[in-house]
């Protein structure tokens, strides 16, 4: 079991806290694992093993008709003069289960937690009826940080060409150990669940290969900016009737299940978001690998590009794609210090590349961190103020 230091860490600042703890991410992103850590935890600090109730409705044992049904399973094992932590996981599948949620919350000795597979978790009415009742805790797949904890080989530009091709699903370790041939099964599996159970079903889409070819546009266009209308036109031309309105929803329901995230464009001088033509990212690049096949493979500058994207949130900034006059930024960060700024590349070698790289940051006009970020191996770089470093040592050290 990989430990996820930064989630388990999480977790516990807000322990006994009055608030509702939401662990959300993608299907086998590791939150159930998450959970496993956190009530291991508990036990090490005198919590008994009746304390601690956890629930996981996805086990067909655990099959309640409503909120009610689930309420009144968990109500039967508190007694008042003991304090309890409750985890439910996938409580999405259970009919307005934020009633059950919010009648265990407002009790005094429990403490709540939950985990979903879909952003409609914290929407509409749950969202409505939790208001500041909740914190959410975004769980992604594997760091390459934490990639490399499971491995005793320490040849870190091995193990980062093939987390750049595999993704870093924590199911992927122990197959890559015994049959690498296997992970496309693994992913299949992951893959067919979200599109079956949480995109299909939830939103009464019927036709799974257009569904699929609108996916592939988006996983095939990561680091480009791309419109509904674009993706609509493509697929039409290729004999696939859709429209801007189709194309859209099904974007939302990528978003909501997060196989994707959306990265607006921010205009660095006026500092304001621009509101068309986004830049779309993969949850996991082992996902893409799957669903692409061969042609995955080509794009390598791209999936870099991904993967500092995910670093990024998973290092709690918002995300943004720098547009300056008529150049780009690959991304604005923002956090409660402000902006820094990162360009990314396979490489700078060449100085015509290193040039053009340097530019958009150069131009700015403000005085924030700026960093460029390269798979060369030379040593650590500063040009006026802007820090070249490789991109693993970026990843393994932080900031």
């Amino acid at each position: 079991m990989i430990e996820r230091t930064e989630y388990l860490e999480e977790l516990k600042r807000w322990k006994d806290k009055d608030l509702i703890k939401v662990v959300t991410g993608i299907r086998r992103c590791g939150k159930s694992t998450l959970f496993e850590l956190f009530i291991d935890f508990l036990k090490k600090n005198n919590i008994s093993d009746e304390q601690i109730i956890h629930v996981n409705l996805e086990d067909a044992n655990y099959d309640f008709e409503g909120y009610k049904e689930l309420y009144d399973y968990i109500n039967s094992k508190l007694d008042s003069k003991k304090q309890y932590y409750v985890f439910l996981d996938e409580v999405q599948n259970v009919p307005e289960f934020q009633k059950a949620v919010d009648s265990l919350y407002i009790k005094k000795n429990v403490d709540v937690y939950i985990t979903g597979s879909n952003a409609y978790l914290l929407s509409g009415e749950l969202a409505t009826l939790l208001s500041g009742r909740y914190v959410e805790i975004k769980m992604l797949p594997l760091s390459f940080k934490e990639y490399i904890t499971a491995f005793d080989d320490k040849n870190y530009q091995q193990l980062f060409l093939n987390y750049m091709k595999n993704g870093g699903m924590p199911g992927n370790i122990s197959i890559l150990k015994t049959n690498p041939n296997d992970i496309d099964k693994y992913l299949d599996g992951i893959f067919s669940t979200i599109v079956y159970k949480d995109i299909m079903a939830r939103n009464n889409i019927s036709d799974k290969m257009l569904l699929e070819s609108v996916l592939k546009f988006i996983f095939d266009s990561i680091g480009s900016p791309i419109s509904t209308k674009k993706i609509s036109d493509t697929l039409t031309s290729k004999g696939m009737s859709t429209s801007n309105h189709t194309v859209e929803n099904y974007i939302t329901a990528f978003l909501e299940s997060f196989l994707i995230y959306k990265a607006e464009r921010f205009d660095v001088k006026g500092k304001k978001l621009l509101v068309r033509d986004y830049k779309y990212y993969t949850v996991d690049s082992g996902l893409r690998s799957y669903l692409l096949g061969k042609k995955a493979d080509s794009d390598m500058g791209y999936i870099l590009e991904n993967i500092v994207y995910l670093e990024l949130l998973r290092r709690g900034y918002k995300v943004y794609v720098g547009k300056v006059d008529d150049l780009e930024v690959d991304f604005v960060a923002e956090n409660r210090d402000g902006l820094k700024y990162y360009q990314v590349a396979l490489t700078l070698r060449d100085e015509k590349v290193l040039e053009r790289e340097l530019r958009s940051l150069q131009k700015t006009g403000d005085h924030y961190p700026k960093m460029l970020l390269t798979l060369d191996m030379d040593l650590e770089a500063d040009y006026d103020g802007i820090t070249k470093m490789n991109v693993i040592d970026w990843l393994l050290k932080g900031e």
